[in-house]
């Protein structure tokens, strides 16, 4: 998420001497990452605002070419009359009259890109007309920046009307603080961290509503907790959005597009709760929230028909689904240039639901990521007050008394924890009142109680926009990471004697050695695949290689089972280094693959919060698949190239069986090989490999039609063996050296 320097700090009173770079120390000390800062500061030289007088269009170029006459104030062009400039520009999205930006000679912009007047296409050119991207704004370059109409007089100083004084910092919170994707939590840390007090923007008093905005249904009362609308009338279509807001939202990373939609973006990135704008005269009856039912399809605004899932949540009216819920409105009732009436919707999801929807899809947008974090149920109808009198405001719109608000809002549990906790954890002796103050600047209720043996207690009532707050432990890490980590002293402790790496451990870290040695490159593919890999692979419909485990949440619904095989991801990464230009590969992996136990029980679901019990630890370690360590590698083009030492050599079903013959060798056993036929290989170049009797893995050139449904190139060749199954042979004695010659 990238977030303005002064956005940041504007619920803060920030004292003297705190910075850009103080503000970085303290969000990394509390555990938010910062991925860098983007100074704006790197204009230099004259920036002034410029007025469009007059266009002649220069059509004798294969490209569109202006030339234009700005009026920059008392900017002029020395020795010259004329109050006006002329300036080249290739953009046509301005037109006479508009006010932009303009780079005088003796200007630098970001890259050390120096203005200087020239003569080009005929004319001399006293300056440029800049895009967002070339004063560091953000990264559209479709078209220069245009101001709103009478927000600047030509020839003020841009700079400071830009506000490029200004920094934007990239920040990356863990999964587990979905809060701290806004302004308002990443500005509560901030707080948290420099003991500053925190005007909170999400605890504003709503002013009281007669009657519902619109009719709602929640069929799905577990996907949807809460539902609030808010309706705005006689909105101006082509109200502008205002200046600062655009500035906002574009060091944000987002491009502006109409008032409807950047108001309800810019209350997204203040707030943390994604809303929607309605076409209310678009929208036919009332509005029911439901799961979508077999067959039925949405058009979202993306403009992509999408076939829906019994498990997706739809908002509904008498037409069908108008919104993929928490990740995409339909493009039936979406906000044109000629809105004028608007829902405003604000709702919580449920995570979960939202989660297996946006990867279902393949929607992974900015509300979807907020959803599926947690978003807090509190201030849905402040976002959504808000985003109404921000349209009323800059879009005249007139704000309707009705308000509705659906759903249930449940308190979370308190938490109780012995009030020495967190000293004893850490090792360090904490000031007194420093657990509950902290837990107090992060949002709980706190109070403090005795236990009947007379030790302190602290009961924290975690806020609504924390739900990860369930146990001690929670309560524990947010006093240690807010007092600061570094305040923790470090005891190495010593290892105790005997100790080390266990036989398995050295065999592997010996073959994954060897085979680079021998030129292979070690890869870590994900264990994920789909059941379409096995009808690509050839497998037969009984081959056991088809029995997987799936997954109930999977990264990509697509790939939703646990391999039992290393070639699928080693194929894949395969083909992609192909599909990138390289030609001789030769990849290996040293992984577990997934084999589910005949008989094996339902994974139970035991509890968090105590200790499972012996029989639900027994349930638990029989429902595990198995999960034996196999060695994989693939190759394919040239093993030997060609140099002044001879000719190059492809890469041959031998040399796969080389590479089971490099990890016997390392292993200490012997190798047995003979004919064989086997999925995927090609039958009459496949090989068994052995130890004494016992088949341990295959190698060879892989069949022809598993080549061509996979993508790889023409005779792919590959090994997997299980390396468990491989006996781990002892230290074996070294014969002593002769002493004689």
């Amino acid at each position: 998420m990238k977030v303005p320097f002064s956005w940041l700090t504007e619920h803060l009173a920030l004292t003297e001497g705190i910075g850009v770079d103080e503000v970085v120390d303290a969000l990394v000390r509390v555990g938010i990452e910062v991925d860098g800062v983007h100074r704006l500061e790197q204009v230099r030289g004259p920036l002034v605002i410029g007025r469009v007088e007059k266009i002649t269009e220069l059509t004798q170029f294969k490209k569109p070419i202006r030339y234009c006459r700005v009026d920059v104030g008392d900017a002029v062009t020395p020795g010259s009359t004329d109050a006006t400039r002329g300036i080249i520009c290739g953009a046509t999205n301005f037109t006479e009259g508009d006010l932009v930006v303009v780079a005088l000679p003796g200007a630098v912009l970001p890259g050390d890109f120096a203005i200087s007047a020239r003569k080009t296409y005929g004319h001399l050119s006293e300056g440029i007309m800049c895009s967002a991207r070339e004063l560091g704004l953000g990264e559209d370059h479709s078209g220069i920046l245009v101001l709103p109409r009478n927000s600047a007089t030509p020839g003020d100083d841009a700079t400071e009307g830009l506000g490029l004084d200004d920094a934007v910092l990239e920040v990356t919170p863990t999964p587990d603080r979905g809060y701290a994707l806004s302004v308002r939590g990443l500005a509560r840390e901030l707080a948290c961290a420099l003991d500053l007090p925190f005007a909170d923007p999400g605890l504003r008093e709503l002013p009281k509503a007669k009657g519902d905005a619109w009719p709602v249904r929640i069929e799905d009362p577990d996907g949807c907790k809460r539902f609030v609308v808010r309706r705005v009338s006689g909105l101006d279509p082509s109200a502008p959005t205002p200046w600062w807001m655009q500035r906002r939202l574009m060091l944000a990373g987002i491009r502006s597009i109409s008032l409807a939609v950047d108001v309800t973006n810019y209350v997204m990135l203040e707030l943390g709760q994604p809303l929607h704008a309605f076409d209310a005269e678009r929208v036919k009856g009332e509005l029911v929230v439901r799961r979508a039912k077999e067959g039925e399809k949405l058009t979202t605004l993306d403009d992509v028909e999408r076939v829906l899932d019994p498990g997706d949540i739809v908002i509904c009216d008498d037409t069908g689904p108008i919104s993929l819920a928490g990740t995409m409105g339909g493009a039936s009732t979406e906000i044109t240039p000629e809105s004028t009436d608007v829902l405003l919707e604000g709702a919580f999801w449920n995570p979960a639901s939202i989660s297996r929807t946006a990867r279902r899809h393949h929607l992974f947008s900015e509300a979807a990521k907020r959803f599926e974090r947690h978003t807090d149920p509190a201030v849905a109808p402040v976002a959504v007050e808000m985003a109404a009198n921000l349209l009323r405001t800059y879009g005249g719109g007139t704000v309707q008394l009705g308000r509705t608000d659906e759903g249930r809002m449940e308190k979370l549990p308190p938490v109780t924890m012995p009030i020495s906790l967190p000293d004893e954890v850490a090792g360090v002796r904490y000031e007194r009142g420093v657990t509950a103050r902290r837990l107090t600047q992060i949002g709980c209720k706190v109070s403090i109680d005795t236990a009947p043996d007379g030790t302190g207690l602290v009961v924290a009532e975690p806020p609504s926009w924390r739900p990860d707050l369930q146990r001690p432990a929670d309560l524990v890490e947010e006093v240690l990471r807010l007092e600061g980590y570094d305040t923790i002293p470090s005891t190495v402790p010593a290892a105790p004697p005997g100790t080390g790496l266990t036989a398995e451990q050295r065999r592997k870290r010996s073959v994954a050695r060897a085979l680079a040695e021998a030129g292979y490159v070690e890869v870590a593919p994900p264990p994920f695949v789909s059941k379409q890999t096995w009808d690509k692979m050839g497998l037969p419909a009984d081959d056991v290689r088809r029995n997987t485990v799936s997954l109930l949440n999977p990264l990509d619904a697509d790939s939703a089972e646990l391999a039992t095989t290393l070639l699928p991801g080693l194929l894949d990464a395969l083909q992609r280094n192909q599909s990138r230009g390289l030609r001789d590969v030769a990849l290996f992996h040293i992984g577990q693959v997934f084999l589910p136990q005949k008989g094996a029980p339902r994974v139970p679901d035991p509890p968090v919060t105590e200790r499972p019990s012996d029989e639900e630890l027994a349930t638990l370690e029989a429902s595990v698949p198995k999960q034996p360590l196999h060695v994989a590698v693939v190759l394919s083009g040239n093993r030997e190239r060609a140099g002044w030492w001879g000719p190059g050599r492809s890469a041959s079903w031998a040399d796969a069986v080389q590479a089971a013959r490099i990890v016997a060798e390392v292993s200490g056993v012997e190798l047995q090989i003979e004919a064989a036929e086997h999925a995927p290989w090609h039958p009459g170049r496949c090989a068994r490999l052995l130890v004494g009797d016992f088949p341990v893995g295959y190698a060879g050139e892989l069949h022809p039609k598993v080549v061509e449904a996979m993508g790889l190139p023409k005779r792919t060749v590959a090994m997997e063996l299980d390396l468990d199954a491989v006996p781990v042979v002892g230290n074996r004695p070294a014969r002593p050296l002769s002493r004689y010659p």
